[in-house]
């Protein structure tokens, strides 16, 4: 995760400096910065309207282009970003559609339940034909869209009885906006009454009654009270212009941040005194300033603050964010963490993407149960204060140069999609690229593993995995609590022909303790003293046979696996002949005999010392029915039973996992016994 996690913020590093690379060449080639000012003069009559319709400023009285320059100049100032963003805005918006309703629930849930949008419904009566034509619908949906306005046609033949309750007996255009100015108030229907229907027209009544809602001062008294005032709202933007009405994206705005930011709009087209301005620090007209508890900012001096709705309220999400908004953020931010695991995996491409959606599914699980407590805490009445503490370091740190520039960036690259993903994907091949280079250094074998490959090792491990997980048996348990094996009980139960075939690997049998059995002779005196005179060629050779018995233990153990049971079809010489004499035998016979009675010669004892503390003593294989003979193979079951290593192999490698005597499950561990009592016939020492 950590690995991730420093991927993306690399890659947001690259992101940051390629845009002051872009910068740079755009400086080079035209010498001129997005910050930088635009003269409207320099601008032709197209691009002047341009921008008056992005700012939300009509022009249908203005034939002139000297009275579109200068509305353009009453609404601010125009920046070369801007104007791009303006000019490419306009060639997007070609291509805005429109809601269709189906009926009353359709149109309660996208227009009466929204709080914080307008809605600009056209109604279509019974056998009446639109208000509004095609034509001008289009041209009319298209204005809209660039202020957050969404748009739909409600046609009555679809729901009559919901259009009759209403009171929608003709074609009619309705406007829904929030009534009140708290969070998720409700909302209201008005109905266009006018008589002329062009787009301008229908324009003007949506903006004077999106405007309506706005605090509008017209004299510098009220501007004092309002000023001085404390009241709910920690953040307050004001608009001093010399304008009618504010521009439909300031009241757009007023609407989409409805209890969070108050708007104010103050017009100083008609004052004589305007000193009171100028003791607040207000000189210039236009003037958008941002009134904070940590004092004015003004808004439109850093890079990337446009008179737009998008550069505004990306500016204001930054400052008053919801709690939506950081729910949105975290969950883009997880997504392009958990999708550099597509490049981070080496492999096969199955695997690739097997661990992409198994990370993308936890990744997401996480972010949404990590979110709930977190909704909670927001509820408690005792956390204002962080809250409080939380939005003024959000302040603080969204007001500098920096955060300006990030948002710059995230507008630039948010207009270009295409962009933000192959800069993504170069950055994601990068990483797989040195990641499969330092891989083969370390000579990892996942690198050159193909799909079929891959996929065969994950349905082994899933079919060992789904019928019988076993345990490791690298460290042999000296105390176990399972006494009882209920969960096999079950899976025996729940697929009764796993009984019969069981999917079993046999990667255990390696880890089964193996050993040589050895026994103590009873020599006479006269062979004890021979022996004394031969007692350091005694000693050589024993060191030899010990070192030899090891080395014969450990190349025995390796081989269990090379041989195959086809091939054993007889055991050790020193051991017996095995599989064909047990199965021979019926069970009854095999369990009338004695296990562990003791038939070796009077002069020799089993060496018991040798033997895993945890294995019953005996002297014989049930297998093949045989005595241990010095020197042979001896191989234990986690039931404590013990076998001729080559017996139990064939038997277990037969598909048999199970003790022959007790039937417990040979992958399976046990409780050892709690001691081991010594044979009714064993010599004490």
């Amino acid at each position: 995760m950590w690995l991730k996690l420093f991927f993306l913020l690399l890659y947001f590093l690259v992101l940051f400096v390629l845009a002051r690379f872009f910068e740079a060449i755009v400086w080079y080639e035209t010498g001129i910065f997005a910050s930088q000012l635009v003269d409207p003069v320099a601008l032709s009559f197209k691009k002047l309207k341009t921008i008056l319709e992005c700012r939300g400023l009509g022009y249908s009285g203005l034939p002139e282009k000297k009275d579109v320059r200068e509305l353009v100049e009453k609404s601010g100032d125009l920046m070369e970003g801007e104007l791009y963003s303006a000019l490419k805005e306009e060639e997007a918006s070609e291509s805005v559609s429109s809601t269709n309703f189906s009926g009353e629930m359709h149109f309660y849930e996208l227009v009466e339940d929204t709080k914080d949008g307008i809605w600009l419904v056209q109604v279509i009566a019974n056998d009446r034909s639109p208000l509004v034509g095609k034509i001008h619908w289009e041209k009319m949906v298209k204005k809209v869209s660039r202020f957050g306005i969404r748009t739909g046609t409600f046609n009555c033949s679809s729901d009559p009885r919901y259009c009759r309750r209403r009171g929608w007996v003709r074609s009619t255009l309705i406007m829904s906006v929030p009534q009140t100015s708290t969070s998720k108030g409700k909302v209201m229907l008005k109905e266009y009454s006018g008589r002329k229907i062009e787009v301008e027209h229908i324009f003007k009544w949506i903006t004077a009654h999106a405007a309506s809602r706005i605090k509008t001062i017209y004299n510098a008294e009220h501007l004092k009270e309002e000023w001085n005032k404390s009241d709910q709202y920690w953040l307050k933007i004001y608009l001093f212009a010399n304008l009618d009405q504010p521009p439909a994206f300031f009241s757009a705005l007023s609407i989409k941040f409805t209890g969070r930011v108050e708007f104010i709009f103050v017009n100083v087209e008609n004052w004589d005194n305007k000193s009171y301005m100028t003791d607040i620090g207000i000189y210039n007209m236009p003037s958008y300033i941002l009134r904070t508890p940590e004092g004015i900012y003004r808004y439109g001096n850093h890079t990337g603050e446009f008179i737009s709705l998008q550069a505004m309220d990306s500016f204001l999400r930054s400052l008053q964010p919801e709690v939506n908004d950081l729910f949105v953020l975290s969950l883009v931010l997880v997504n392009l963490m958990a999708w550099m695991d597509l490049f981070i995996t080496q492999g096969a491409t199955i695997k690739r993407f097997v661990v992409l959606i198994s990370t993308l599914g936890t990744y997401n699980s996480l972010l949404i149960i990590s979110w709930l407590p977190v909704l909670g805490f927001l509820q408690l009445p005792y956390l204002d204060s962080f809250y409080e503490y939380s939005l003024k370091l959000l302040r603080y740190s969204n007001t500098t140069t920096l955060a300006s520039w990030v948002r710059a960036d995230w507008m630039f690259y948010s207009s270009h999609p295409a962009l933000f993903l192959s800069t993504y994907l170069g950055h994601g091949l990068l990483i797989d690229y040195f990641e499969k280079k330092r891989r083969r250094n370390n000579n990892n074998d996942e690198v050159n593993a193909n799909n079929l490959e891959w996929l065969s090792s994950l349905w082994d491990w899933y079919t060992s995995y789904l019928f019988h997980p076993i345990a490791s048996f690298q460290n042999f348990p000296v105390e176990s609590d399972w006494d009882e094996d209920p969960d096999l009980f079950l899976e025996r139960l729940a697929f009764p022909d796993l009984w019969l075939h069981p999917l079993i690997p046999t990667d255990y049998i390696k880890n089964l303790p193996m050993w040589r059995f050895k026994c103590l002779g009873v020599q006479s005196e006269e062979e004890m003293s021979e022996g004394s005179q031969d007692t350091e060629n005694d000693s050589e050779s024993e060191n030899t046979y010990t070192l030899s018995s090891e080395k014969e233990v450990f190349e025995d153990k390796q081989s269990v696996f090379h041989n195959s049971p086809g091939r054993a079809s007889h055991c050790d010489a020193e051991a017996c002949s095995c599989a064909n004499k047990y199965c021979q035998t019926s069970p009854y016979e095999r369990k009338g005999r004695s296990y562990g009675s003791y038939n070796a010669n009077e002069d020799m004892e089993p060496d018991w010392l040798t033997w895993p503390a945890d294995m019953l003593h005996c002297t014989e294989c049930v297998v093949c029915l045989e005595n241990f003979e010095n020197g042979c193979l001896l191989m234990g079951l986690p039931c404590g039973h013990v076998f001729h290593q080559n017996c139990i192999v064939m038997w277990l490698a037969g598909g048999r996992h199970c003790c022959p005597v007790c039937r417990w499950p040979s992958y399976k561990k046990k409780q050892p016994y709690a001691q081991h009592q010594p044979l009714s016939n064993d010599v004490p020492s």
